[in-house]
């Protein structure tokens, strides 16, 4: 007997009876779906935290401040005053593949436009700070490199901010506003971003040009901070290196002396939260996927049934020429045309389910291929395992026996 015609026997076994069938299935349909929803569910959170993170620039470095060592006594970081906007300059002439840096200075300050006050972050940088973090303007434009040189009254300010001092929809470009009662100059506005990885709303800042902060806001001569983007991901650890030791040599560090600043790269913690979600995901499927342990079990049951209920039926077939095989492969292919069936009912609830959830609860929902190969896969290995037995069962009846069977 033919794979063809097997198949086309088990359909019609199945078929007789409808209601038994579909509840068998079941357990597979739920199962898969679980399966394809928890998963897509898992690598939907993961995937939004890494284009979070992402969002935080393309291939950055952050060269921060670091602690010192005053009397025994350890300070905190950002402790250290010895970080400056001309170690900048000389990452960016001297360090190979770095396309881009910023210094970065950061204040906390007070904003009013007429009536209205919004207290926020402010953050000073120069120009590439927006090439740095990808970081547009979806009104006006950005300060230049002039205003930075000439110390200027001028700012580029988040959405949260936005909307905050202009209220009634008026546009707040070229629009005049006191940042600690000083006045400042609205040149544009920047691109919406959202929150942070961290929950932080980015859109709630200003930024202006760093020596702006320097001189007119926080009286300070350094930078608390350098943020500096290379060509390409694969540039990043050797980049940090070569940083690291141009910094200690600038800063005149002996060899026994520490770090006074800090080198990191956001695709640390991007590695860090990407093993945290497969742990995640992994966990959702594993549990998911005990709906299918059951449903393995309801098929093994339905089919010991089906062999007591047929067992007539197997004495003929074996009367007439049928072999061992032949009845193990029927009621084998049964089983799996059941877990076949299920799956792939299961694999197209498991997606509706997972764009439910993400419309419903605003959550990211990412069915990926291989998730659902998995699946589908899966499924087919419990109608195997499962059907093995009662296929053995069927095949080993005695011929004589079986037709004696009443």
């Amino acid at each position: 007997m033919g794979m063809r015609e097997i198949i086309r026997v088990a359909l019609r076994a199945l078929a007789r009876n409808k209601l038994r069938t579909i509840l068998t299935m079941l357990g597979i349909i739920i199962g898969v779906g679980a399966v394809i929803c928890t998963v897509a569910i898992g690598q939907g959170a993961g995937q939004q935290v890494q284009d979070q993170i992402k969002s935080l620039g393309d291939n950055m470095i952050m060269v921060m401040a670091g602690s010192i060592n005053q009397g025994g006594v350890r300070l905190g970081s950002a402790a250290t005053k010895t970080l400056t906007a001309e170690d900048g300059d000389a990452i960016k002439n001297s360090v190979a593949n770095v396309i881009a840096e910023t210094p970065s200075v950061g204040a906390t300050a007070q904003m009013v436009n007429g009536n209205q006050n919004w207290s926020t972050r402010l953050t000073g940088a120069s120009p590439d700070f927006f090439t740095i973090r990808s970081w547009g303007v979806s009104e006006g434009s950005e300060f230049s490199a002039r205003d930075v040189t000439m110390a200027s009254n001028v700012c580029v300010i988040g959405q949260t901010v936005a909307d905050q001092l202009f209220t009634g929809g008026a546009d707040p470009v070229g629009q005049l506003i006191r940042i600690n009662n000083l006045p400042f100059t609205v040149l544009g506005v920047l691109v919406k971003k959202g929150q942070s990885s961290f929950g932080q709303d980015q859109d709630d800042t200003v930024i202006v040009p760093y020596t702006t902060v320097q001189k007119k806001i926080s009286g300070i001569s350094w930078v608390q901070q350098l943020m500096v983007s290379v060509a390409s991901e694969d540039d990043i650890e050797s980049a940090m290196s070569s940083m690291s030791a141009l910094l200690r040599q600038r800063h005149k560090l002996r060899a026994n002396e520490d770090d006074d600043f800090m080198v990191r790269s956001p695709d640390e913690l991007a590695q860090a939260s990407a093993q945290t979600s497969q742990i995640l995901t992994y966990l959702l499927g594993s549990v998911a996927s005990v709906s299918l342990l059951v449903g393995g079990i309801g098929i093994m049951n339905i089919m010991l049934v089906s062999v007591t209920e047929r067992t007539r039926e197997i004495g003929v077939r074996m009367a007439v020429g049928a072999t061992e095989n032949d009845v193990k492969m029927q009621f084998l292919s049964e089983a799996m045309v059941l877990s076949f069936l299920g799956g792939s009912v299961g694999i197209v609830l498991g997606v509706i389910a997972s764009a439910i959830i993400s419309n419903l609860l605003n959550w990211t929902t990412l069915v990926s291929t291989s998730s659902i190969i998995v699946a589908v896969f899966f499924s087919a290995g419990v109608g195997v395992f499962f059907g093995y037995y009662p296929a053995s069962k069927a095949a080993q009846l005695d011929p004589i026996e079986a037709l004696r069977y009443e």
